[in-house]
């Protein structure tokens, strides 16, 4: 077998929870005079720390938060999830039939990634597994998060694959000499140009879980 492990990001892979956090992003900006759209969101944020988008919006726009902006946002960013978060087709049963380890290696905060699991059935996840942009220097595109998942769990990063939808996720990968496919099923990538710069090429791309074991049947574990 060409892995050992198997790391998966959570928002947009497991989770398909881009879209909602991207759409109230552009409506909490729209209201402090930020005009931008979710091309825009998806090029400069996708895959980025939630400490590191604000930053950028603070540059880019020379805007001043308030305090509460954050928590503002959080708070209404999970009671959104409460009702219209989905985990994402067939993930649960690949990830019940692989023949190997596995962890999330994600850019959302330790909470949110623990609510958002939770609330889509997949609260067994979160645990010791469960590694966060917190716990490294360097969040994505940076390799630390993914480095820091491979020694954790005890594997060589080239013996790691990785499951990404971002450019950023996918760059951290490759920086990481890991092997990454790129899942573009998440409705925040539907009928949207998927260029990829050479720099953040995936080794794969697929759409649907549905597709996982037939692409890597190596990977499913012989019941």
């Amino acid at each position: 077998m060409m892995f050992d492990l198997v790391i998966f990001d959570c928002d947009g892979v497991l989770l398909d929870s881009e879209i909602i956090s991207a759409t109230m992003l552009i409506e909490e900006l729209a209201k402090l005079g930020v005009d931008i759209d979710l091309a825009y969101v998806a090029r400069h944020f996708l895959g980025r720390s939630y400490p590191t988008v604000m930053e950028t919006i603070r540059r880019e726009f020379s805007l001043t938060l308030q305090p509460d902006f954050e928590a503002t946002y959080r708070a209404r960013l999970l009671e959104s999830f409460e009702t219209e978060l989905k985990v994402m087709p067939h993930v649960t049963e690949v990830i019940a039939d692989l023949a190997l380890p596995y962890c999330i290696a994600t850019s959302s905060s330790p909470m949110r990634a623990a609510k958002s699991l939770s609330m889509v059935g997949l609260g067994h996840l979160v645990g010791p597994a469960l590694f966060t942009s917190t716990l490294v220097a360097k969040g994505k595109p940076a390799p630390d998060l993914f480095l820091y998942a491979a020694a954790q769990m005890g594997v060589a990063p080239e013996r790691c694959l990785v499951i990404e939808d971002s450019l950023t996720g996918i760059r951290a990968a490759r920086a990481a000499g890991m092997t990454v496919w790129r899942f573009t099923g998440g409705s925040h990538l539907k009928d949207r140009s998927l260029d990829e710069p050479e720099d953040a090429r995936p080794d794969l791309r697929f759409a649907s879980f549905a597709d996982f074991y037939q692409i890597a049947p190596e990977l499913r574990a012989q019941r």
